[in-house]
């Protein structure tokens, strides 16, 4: 039996296109999960315009946030069976004896292969999880938002657990793609005061920002940033995808401030670190997550106090990728999430 599946083929720019795949075959810790929605995320179009900065298998099947329902379980699997409703991460192989693992991080372990790019992921009908990497769904969650569980563990990790922001503090966002919208959000349940920052070009997904109770601000946030007290803003989260907006996160954060780097930017810095030290400032890096963000994020998706349903610009088949890709791309939309037929 075969399904049509979004492949990114080759390295080379635009190599991306609809392939006919096999169902793929489980293991005995595996469940062979249908898949209801699956999201775009920045880094399936960065493999799709060749400018991303990691390792990739081709050819392998885009897509690594993603809701279904199981249709088949594995012999030694416990705990799951066909027709619950779930969600899964990303960490799909993982060395279960390696030190980060040990600890609860396998999310940090260097031989760890995601969905979308290590192995083949989700845009498609049917995709192979280990059963470790799944989550129950409520009922009262559809799928269209389930399957962007993932940037919002994405967003809580850099926010919650590694900004450690406090009721009360100045934050200031860089970059309106669909992380740095989330992580604003993030930021506004922790109780702070956030601004968030794009361009011109990101007027339309600024106006979204703003219905999570954030200012938006186009250009520079300096006054902003020193409204306070004239010394800058508590915490910078850079979500942008691009290395020059460190430089614009220096300036910004005030001295024994705090910045989050959670948006890649292969492109190198051309620029001194020393206000890093004058400053005293924290560089702190953020990526992925792990379980317990996991059952976090789903509570406050069920419970209402994270709406994700803002940021969806749209749900198109399969077959129609490309105008979702080139949606996200242009800005025009902020997340597209594709569905199987």
């Amino acid at each position: 039996m075969k399904s049509a599946a979004v492949v990114n083929y080759a390295p080379e720019k635009g190599s991306v296109e609809i392939r006919e795949i096999e169902k793929p075959v489980i293991g005995d810790e595996d469940v062979l999960l249908q898949v209801a929605n699956v999201g775009v995320c920045g880094s399936d179009l960065h493999q799709w315009t060749s400018d991303h900065s990691w390792p990739v298998n081709y050819p392998v099947v885009l897509g690594h946030e993603f809701g279904g329902y199981i249709a088949e379980v594995g012999s030694r699997v416990i705990g799951w069976k066909e027709g619950d409703r779930v969600v899964s991460e990303t960490a799909a192989v993982i060395d279960i004896n390696n030190p980060m693992s040990r600890q609860g991080l396998y999310n940090l372990d260097p031989t760890r292969k995601g969905f979308g790019y290590g192995v083949n992921g989700a845009m498609t009908k049917y995709v192979r999880v280990p059963a470790r990497c799944l989550h129950a769904v409520p009922d009262l969650v559809p799928f269209e938002e389930a399957c962007l569980t993932e940037p919002c563990c994405v967003a809580f990790n850099a926010v919650v657990e590694n900004a450690r922001i406090k009721p009360g503090d100045r934050v200031i966002v860089l970059g309106p793609g669909t992380i740095g919208i989330l992580c604003a959000a993030m930021a506004r349940l922790c109780g702070a005061q956030v601004a968030i920052v794009g361009l011109e070009a990101d007027r339309h997904r600024l106006e979204i920002a703003k219905q999570y109770g954030c200012e938006a601000i186009i250009g520079d946030a300096t006054e902003w940033a020193k409204r306070a007290d004239g010394l800058g803003a508590d915490c910078i989260i850079d979500a942008a995808g691009a290395s020059a907006t460190l430089k614009i996160a220096l300036q910004l954060v005030r001295p024994n401030g705090h910045i989050t780097k959670v948006g890649w930017g292969p492109q190198p810095l051309g620029f001194s670190l020393d206000p890093l030290v004058q400053k005293n400032v924290t560089l702190q890096g953020s990526f992925s997550h792990n379980w317990p963000i996991w059952e976090r994020v789903l509570a406050l998706m069920s419970s209402g106090q994270l709406d994700v349903k803002p940021i969806i610009g749209g749900v198109w088949a399969i077959s129609d990728w490309h105008e979702a890709f080139e949606k996200m791309h242009s800005g025009e939309v902020v997340k597209s999430v594709l569905k199987p037929i």
